[in-house]
């Protein structure tokens, strides 16, 4: 047994979802913890002068979480704790914050492994929460594709 209790699984809506949702949801069973499934709905940040006001409960969340819902009917047979949270904000900083609020044990998520120019542009949501997050930080990374 791990001894987590918690474990927090940021998602994105990539071709990596599946993959990261079912380690976290093992990891979760193998340790008895509950898995907090989380998606981060990336709106501009308050600087950029764009008008955000929205009702507490904004359609784009709401579609998340039924996304989220579907994906855990689909893929957990067996028992598993869990909860679905979903904010809208910047992933990076929405990720360490749900773990901190949450008292995370750790951190399960993948990277998009973008390098040069595309990582300068977008940087790394992954290498944020590594730096930021007080927990561990488990990183699924893409393989890559070969013709």
């Amino acid at each position: 047994m791990l001894g987590y209790t918690k474990v927090l699984c940021p998602l994105d809506f990539d071709e990596y979802l599946t993959t990261t949702f079912l380690l976290a949801a093992a990891l979760a069973k193998e340790s008895n913890a509950t898995l907090y499934i989380f998606h981060v709905a990336r709106v501009p940040p308050p600087d950029m002068n764009v008008p955000l006001d929205f009702d507490p409960d904004p359609r784009w969340e709401r579609l998340a979480r039924l996304r989220l819902e579907e994906l855990v009917h689909q893929h957990v047979q067996a028992k598993l704790r869990y909860e679905i949270r979903v904010r809208s904000g910047l992933p990076d900083l929405a990720i360490v914050r749900e773990a901190a609020e949450l008292g995370a044990d750790i951190i399960v998520m993948a990277t998009h492994g973008r390098v040069g120019f595309n990582h300068l542009v977008f940087g790394s949501v992954a290498e944020h929460v590594i730096r930021e997050a007080a927990c561990p930080v488990l990183i699924i990374r893409p393989t890559k594709q070969t013709n």
